[in-house]
């Protein structure tokens, strides 16, 4: 009898340690495909894959030549229309003075009135013009949108971008500083886990502090298995790749 229980806690044992350290493959924490929402010919593409940007770096520009002219006469539009209001209000306060003195009639009053409303109309319009060129003109350049590591690089200068419900993915940009560790699960490990939870994630050596992000709530099945994915989220300083093998450390 204690030689079947020591055996039996020695069989027990590898598993104990096999529940605790998982299998998992590095994913990058934040991916994105950038393109631009406007058409025209890149300009100068600044970066190339593997090298990181920092946030609102200027990555890739299309030339502007159109779109400077569009606003240029956006601007020259609001100040002549500017001044055809003022104007407009000034010929109304004459009216309405003559009107008061009985010099005019009602007519000449609601014509006058009339002027002011046309002009302000025609201003606001050309005020959203002028904000959709600015806003064109804006699109015409794309910025980092955080902190991150150029993945892929598919834009090349004099080539013709053409915007569209699809548009073309030009650079793609995951998020430096950080990755996730993506391990799979069966139904007994996850329910033991907790998001938030601290955990160590080991890649070629090196161990870092993580934290559960996300613990999956449909199955998937890898080789006829039906487990759970969980995302482990940890901070790191140099740089890994996305399809490393790590493995994660669960208290």
């Amino acid at each position: 009898m204690k030689i079947w229980i020591v055996l039996s806690m020695v069989l027990l044992f590898p598993q104990t340690l096999w529940a605790a350290d998982v299998q998992a493959t590095l994913q990058w924490s934040q991916r994105v495909e950038l393109s631009t929402p406007v058409s025209g010919v890149i300009k100068a593409v600044n970066v190339e894959a593997g090298g990181k940007v920092k946030k609102g770096q200027v990555l890739l520009s299309l030339d502007s030549t159109t779109f400077q002219a569009r606003v240029a006469e956006s601007q020259s539009e609001m100040v002549r229309l500017n001044a055809e209001m003022e104007e407009a209000k000034r010929d109304l306060g004459r009216v309405q003075e003559l009107y008061e003195r009985t010099i005019t009639s009602t007519t000449d009053l609601d014509q006058a009135k009339l002027r002011v409303v046309t002009s302000q109309s025609r201003l606001s319009e050309a005020q959203s013009r002028l904000q959709q060129n600015q806003k064109m003109l804006a699109d015409a350049t794309i910025r980092a949108p955080f902190d991150a590591i150029v993945v892929i690089r598919q834009a090349e200068p004099g080539q013709s971008v053409a915007a569209g419900l699809q548009p073309k993915m030009l650079l793609t940009l995951a998020r430096s500083g950080e990755m996730i560790a993506r391990m799979y699960l069966t139904s007994p490990q996850i329910e033991k886990l907790a998001i938030g939870q601290t955990v160590t994630v080991s890649v070629a050596g090196t161990s870092y502090a993580g934290k559960i992000k996300t613990l999956g709530m449909e199955p998937v099945k890898i080789n006829e298995d039906t487990v759970y994915p969980a995302d482990v989220i940890f901070s790191i300083k140099e740089l890994l790749r996305a399809g490393l093998p790590a493995l994660v450390t669960i208290p």
